[in-house]
């Protein structure tokens, strides 16, 4: 079963996605099988090291919450790019900060998180100084936003994979 599937949890997420972005239907359901499948094989020669998720209802809450500050981005950011009428007081900035993270399936989380999140984009890891850089469309306060990406996502992370 493990050569069929050596990353259960990616094929299965896969298989959802494809399901959701499709129209739900025995084909899309074949078909979006076979692909995850095919990925899951993929990313297994890749030689990655397998995910040991630690606390698996934290990594649904922190999905919870990327999913409601992906959504919050979006209507912030739509304000910034409709002009609302603050927009003298914006300013975007580049963040350095230092991350606690080590494991590397938790880091690439993170970057998916923040690349996902409008208004932010991942840009740089120096693994040696655990040092992360990264662009922000709205920056109010930087050390503010320090803490809001250590306390709300790290944190979570390191309960979730170490």
């Amino acid at each position: 079963m493990s050569v069929l599937f050596p990353h259960p949890l990616l094929s299965l997420a896969l298989t959802t996605m494809w399901l959701l972005l499709t129209s739900p239907s025995l084909g899309n359901l074949i078909l979006g099988s076979i692909i995850a499948t095919i990925a899951g094989q993929i990313v297994s020669r890749l030689h990655l090291p397998r995910p040991q998720i630690r606390r698996f209802g934290m990594l649904i809450h922190l999905a919870l919450i990327v999913g409601l500050d992906i959504i919050r981005s979006n209507i912030a950011v739509t304000g910034i790019i409709l002009g609302g009428p603050d927009m003298a007081d914006r300013r975007s900035d580049f963040v350095e900060l230092e991350l606690r993270l080590k494991d590397r399936n938790a880091l690439a989380l993170l970057a998916i998180i923040v690349t996902a999140t409008p208004g932010t984009a991942w840009l740089e890891y120096d693994p040696v100084s655990s040092k992360l850089l990264i662009h922000v469309l709205d920056l109010v306060d930087a050390d503010e936003f320090r803490a809001l990406i250590q306390d709300r996502y790290e944190t979570a992370l390191m309960e979730i994979f170490e």
